[in-house]
């Protein structure tokens, strides 16, 4: 983003939502935030677990989203936080979808012969 884009949302004060609002991204927020020595996703409230739940410095708010730190979150993501328990229910999951799903097919030939 741009600083730009900051600075606008530092002099609106606009809502800086730390997390897209599913319960997946609030866990997976929050267990990179742990590992990170972040504070957790504080929902509601005048706080947010990095300050204020307004944007309001365009550069601490710019590092605190800068491309270095997405592109770490969803590195460790993939990587399930180095949390097993985590890597065993994503799988299992998994598992029960590939499952669920297994004698679904798509032919984007034949749209006739698609049984969904």
């Amino acid at each position: 983003m741009t600083l730009r884009k900051y600075q606008i949302s530092a002099n609106n004060k606009f809502y800086k939502q730390e997390y897209c609002g599913c319960a997946y991204s609030l866990r997976d927020s929050n267990i990179w935030r742990k590992n990170n020595g972040i504070p957790p996703v504080m929902i509601g409230g005048d706080s947010a677990g990095l300050g204020t739940r307004y944007f309001e410095n365009p550069e601490a708010d710019a590092a605190e989203e800068s491309q270095e730190v997405v592109d770490q979150f969803f590195k460790d993501a993939l990587n399930h936080f180095d949390n097993d328990n985590l890597k065993d229910k994503v799988e299992s999951r998994r598992e029960k979808l590939k499952q669920q799903y297994e004698g679904r097919k798509k032919n984007i030939n034949n749209v006739s012969l698609n049984n969904w």
